[in-house]
């Protein structure tokens, strides 16, 4: 069994999101696809816009009818900042002796040095790292990679600021997901 895990706030989650994991099925032969909503990513300093739940409940409306595509709440039962260490081990712990790979974008491939422990990550995972730009990756000794052609475009920072200003997200985000933010009266901007 070929699982991927696919960690991020997917606040909200896009459709980039689930092209890349489908690419990444599709290139790497994945079984299964793992996305893990952090409580707070390590790398940044802001907490997610929506709640733990929210985020949640659209990663489900997003993924649905992807059969390969998992959602679990791993990192969000932990009420703290998640490293990645941590979770490469609970996961490497489930399944022994099977591969496991964490998918991330070329900015991440080239901090992962940075990030807590890198010489566990680098002891349980391969990489699938997809390029920004047209930017390709660089191979890192010590590290094992799968590089993924092309670019899939999308910021979760540019999504939000077009729905503060009620902007148009169709295309970027899926219909279902677009659906459950205007019930709930996400993302909106604190001045209305």
């Amino acid at each position: 069994m070929k699982r991927a895990l696919f960690g991020g706030t997917f606040d909200p989650p896009h459709l980039a999101h689930t092209q890349l994991a489908a690419m990444a099925v599709a290139e790497v032969g994945l079984d299964e696809v793992i996305f893990l909503p952090c409580h707070q990513s390590p790398h940044k300093q802001d907490l997610p816009q929506a709640s733990d739940a929210d985020r949640l409940a659209m990663l489900r409306l997003a993924t649905e009818g992807l059969p390969w595509a998992k959602i679990s709440d791993w990192e969000l039962r932990r009420a703290q900042r998640s490293f990645s260490w941590e979770t490469a081990e609970h996961f490497a712990a489930a399944a022994p002796g099977e591969p496991l790979y964490w998918i991330l974008g070329v900015d991440q491939w080239r901090a992962l040095e940075k990030w807590s422990h890198p010489e566990k990550l680098a002891e349980l995972l391969t990489f699938i790292v997809l390029g920004r730009g047209g930017e390709v990756p660089e191979i890192k000794p010590g590290w094992r990679g799968v590089f993924l052609p092309g670019q899939i475009p999308g910021s979760g920072t540019e999504i939000r600021e077009q729905l503060a200003r009620n902007g148009e997200v169709r295309g970027v985000l899926h219909p279902e997901v677009i659906d459950f933010i205007r019930r709930k009266n996400l993302y909106r901007s604190q001045e209305e």
